[in-house]
C-alpha cells in the first residue's frame, strides 16, 4: 500500500477514529455498515484492517516519537493521521514520500483536518528521518488497569515479555480434522507445534490452502485447541460445549467421535458454528440458549465451558482491546464465570469431568476462579493433567494450566489462556 492506496488508508483512518473516539471494536466495525463497506477489493479491505491494527499495536510508540515535533497534541482526527502515517513508514517500511503525500491528502479531504495539512506535512517529513529512534523505542505498554493486575500476578519481567509479544500480529494455526498434523503441515507448508497444531507461514491465504473446501482443517490458535485435548473426549460420549461459538472446540469434539450438543446465546454466532460444521462435514446438535437457564433434561459425561471473559489473552489478535476496555468489565465477568461453573457442574454426571477455560490473562478469570469453585463444591477436584506436547512449566498451583503470549517466542507465541480439568467424585 506504499503507492496509492488512498481509499484503503482512508478506511484505516476511519477505523482508528471509531476505535479511539467511540471505543468500538474492530470486529464490529468490519461489518457491512462499517468503514470498510466502500472497499470493493478484498485486498484493499485487508490493507485497511492491517494498517489500522498495526497502528493500534504501536500507538504509544508513535505518540512518543511524534511528541518531539509537536508543541501540543492536536485534535484526535489529526493525531490519528499522524499515527497512521508514522506506523506505515517506520514500522511497515512504506516509502516515506508516498506516505506523507497520502497523509496530506487525507488531511485536506476532511473539513475537521484540512486546516492541519501543513502541520501533517511538516511533522511527518521530520518523523520519516527517525528510523533509528523508532527502532529504539520500547514496545507499547498495556493500559494501567490491566498492567497493574498483571504486574501483581506475574511480575515486571513477564509483563515486559507479554508487551513484546503483543507488538507482532498473531500467527495463524490450523487444527487437522484427522489429527495428522505432520501430513497437514506438508500439504500447506506449515510447521507442526509440539501440541499438535500446524502453524502457517506469514502471509498465507487461508481459503486458498489445500483442504479448505474439503473441510480437512480449521483455523484455531494452538492455545485454544488445548482445552479439548485436556478434556480427552471419547467416541460416543455425550458432551456439552457451552458458550460454543464460533465452534473450533465443537469441531474438535465432533472429530473425536463424541456426541456433542453445542450451546450459545447468540443466534448469529451459532450460524457461524453451523457453517463451520458443514464445511468440515462434522455433525453436532446445536441450541441457541442462555447456559445459565438451559435445561437439557439430561446429565452429561463431560462438559466444556469456554466462558465469556475480558479476552485479554487475545490482544495480539485484537489490538483494539486495550482501547475499548476500561477494567470495569472484570468483576461482572468473574461473577458470570462463577455462575456458569456452578450451572455446568449441575449438568454433570457423578464421576464426570468439566474443563473450564478462558482466553484471559487475569487470575480473577482463571486460577482464582477455579480455587473458589473447589471451595464451593466439596467432592470437586482439579486434576493436574497435561495435554500432549504441553510444557509442565504451564502448571499452576491449583492444578490448572496457564499460558501467556510470551510462551514459545521463537515459534511466534500463543494466545493467553487458562484451563483446568475439574472432576466430580462418583
Amino acid at each position: 500500500m506504499a503507492e496509492g492506496g488512498i481509499a484503503a488508508r482512508r478506511a484505516a483512518l476511519a477505523l482508528l477514529d471509531r476505535v479511539l473516539g467511540e471505543r468500538r471494536a474492530l470486529s464490529e466495525l468490519a461489518g457491512e455498515r462499517g468503514p470498510l463497506a466502500r472497499l470493493t477489493d478484498p485486498a484493499d479491505r485487508a490493507r485497511a484492517q492491517g494498517l489500522a491494527a498495526d497502528t493500534l499495536r504501536h500507538l504509544g510508540r508513535a505518540d512518543r516519537l511524534l511528541a518531539a515535533f509537536l508543541r501540543r497534541p492536536p485534535a484526535l482526527p489529526v493525531r490519528n493521521i499522524l499515527r497512521l502515517a508514522a506506523v506505515e513508514m517506520l514500522e511497515r517500511g512504506a516509502p516515506a514520500h508516498a506516505v506523507v503525500d497520502a497523509a496530506v491528502a487525507l488531511a485536506r479531504s476532511d473539513r475537521r483536518t484540512a486546516h492541519a495539512a501543513g502541520l501533517v506535512n511538516a511533522v511527518l517529513r521530520r518523523a520519516a528521518e527517525e528510523a533509528a529512534s523508532w527502532a529504539a523505542l520500547p514496545p507499547q505498554q498495556l493500559p494501567g488497569w490491566l498492567r497493574g493486575r498483571l504486574l501483581s500476578a506475574w511480575g515486571a519481567k513477564a509483563v515486559a515479555a507479554i508487551e513484546r509479544a503483543h507488538a507482532a500480529p498473531a500467527p495463524l494455526d490450523l487444527t487437522p480434522k484427522d489429527g495428522d498434523a505432520a501430513a497437514l503441515a506438508a500439504r500447506v507448508g506449515g510447521t507442526v507445534l509440539p501440541t499438535g497444531s500446524v502453524r502457517l507461514p506469514p502471509g498465507a491465504q487461508v481459503t486458498a490452502l489445500p483442504g479448505y473446501a474439503e473441510g480437512d482443517w480449521w483455523v484455531q490458535d494452538a492455545a485454544a485447541a488445548l482445552p479439548v485435548r485436556l478434556l480427552g473426549p471419547r467416541p460416543g460420549e455425550r458432551i456439552a460445549d457451552l458458550c460454543a461459538a464460533p465452534g473450533g472446540k465443537t469441531l474438535q469434539l465432533a472429530a473425536a467421535g463424541a456426541r456433542v450438543i453445542a450451546l450459545d446465546a447468540s443466534a448469529e454466532r451459532m450460524e457461524r458454528l453451523r457453517a463451520n460444521l458443514a464445511r468440515c462435514r462434522l455433525a453436532a446438535e446445536t441450541a441457541v440458549a442462555d447456559a445459565l437457564h438451559w435445561a437439557p433434561g439430561e446429565l452429561f459425561e463431560a462438559i466444556l465451558l469456554d466462558a465469556p471473559c475480558t479476552a485479554t489473552g487475545t490482544i495480539r489478535r485484537h489490538p483494539d482491546l486495550p482501547f475499548i476496555r476500561s477494567g470495569t468489565e472484570v468483576k461482572p465477568l468473574a461473577e458470570l464465570q462463577a455462575a456458569l461453573i456452578d450451572r455446568a457442574l449441575a449438568l454433570l454426571r457423578p464421576g464426570g469431568r468439566l474443563v473450564f477455560c478462558t482466553c484471559s490473562l487475569l487470575p480473577e478469570e482463571g486460577e482464582r476462579q477455579v480455587a473458589a469453585a473447589l471451595a464451593r463444591h466439596p467432592g470437586l477436584a482439579c486434576v493436574p493433567r497435561l495435554p500432549p506436547g504441553a510444557d509442565p512449566a504451564w502448571r499452576s498451583a491449583e492444578g490448572g494450566l496457564r499460558l501467556r503470549p510470551d510462551v514459545w517466542p521463537e515459534a511466534g507465541g500463543l494466545d493467553g489462556f487458562y484451563m483446568a480439568r475439574l472432576e466430580r467424585s462418583g
